[in-house]
């Protein structure tokens, strides 16, 4: 019987028939992966707890024709619940998982974004740090991570040293004048600041930062985000992002 185990974490989930789930997961070693877990909407499933969104398992699949078969389910990190259990933390990891379900692909075995998303839930679920901020430095080192850092010291189309005032998403982040597309808008540069700190990982100044300027860097992240991912992340807002021709 052809099987295999991985470390996963569930992305989403989607009812089937009765009693079975479809589940969307992303893998250390595999990749995106599409299963079924059969029974576990019943409630004698002795695994079904297990595999809500944002948990982290242990898992033995089998490899079926067009969708694998969870087979066993051991739990590594029970996060569901406690982020379920709060609103702005259960928005962030939607955002979350939604980049991570477009950034990597299925076969696409990718183990340093699985270990970011594993990271960044863990301290969602933990409440280290406000929940906006753990998403968009996740989604900052995420696009980074698929090749798409953003460009903060220097102008992201000339390279000339910064800072700079103006941020184009599909320039790549902060332009010069000279460089910077028509109508591209003025960002604050204490919010792109915080930016350049959600993307460090400067987490004792991100704490202290002003709300209201890591709600304008988290508008900018989302705009960077939203773009390079060809589609609007419902947990974020706003409509459909279109990529420069």
């Amino acid at each position: 019987m052809p099987t295999y185990r991985d470390d996963a974490v569930v992305l989403r989930t989607q009812k089937l028939g009765e009693a079975d789930r479809i589940l969307t997961l992303l893998t250390r070693q595999h990749g995106k992966v599409r299963a079924v877990a059969k029974g576990v909407r019943r409630t004698s499933s002795k695994f079904g707890a297990r595999l809500e969104p944002f948990m982290a398992v242990d898992a033995q699949l089998y490899i079926g024709r067009s969708l694998d078969i969870v087979q066993q389910v051991d739990q590594v990190g029970a996060y569901g619940a406690r982020i379920a259990a709060d609103y702005d933390r259960y928005l962030a990891a939607n955002a979350m998982a939604e980049a991570a379900d477009r950034l990597v692909g299925e076969g696409d075995a990718q183990p340093q974004q699985f270990f970011l998303l594993v990271g960044a839930l863990r301290s969602l679920a933990r409440g280290e740090h406000a929940a906006a901020a753990t998403r968009d430095s996740y989604l900052l080192r995420a696009l980074a991570l698929s090749g798409w850092p953003v460009q903060l010291e220097a102008c992201a189309r000339c390279g000339e040293a910064g800072p700079h005032e103006r941020f184009s998403p599909h320039a790549g982040g902060a332009v010069c004048q000279a460089c910077a597309p028509a109508g591209t808008p003025r960002a604050d540069p204490d919010a792109l600041h915080a930016v350049a700190a959600l993307l460090a990982g400067e987490w004792s100044e991100i704490d202290d930062a002003d709300p209201r300027t890591l709600d304008r860097a988290g508008g900018l992240v989302a705009a960077y985000a939203q773009y390079h991912l060809e589609r609007s992340i419902r947990s974020l807002g706003g409509g459909t992002p279109r990529r420069a021709g």
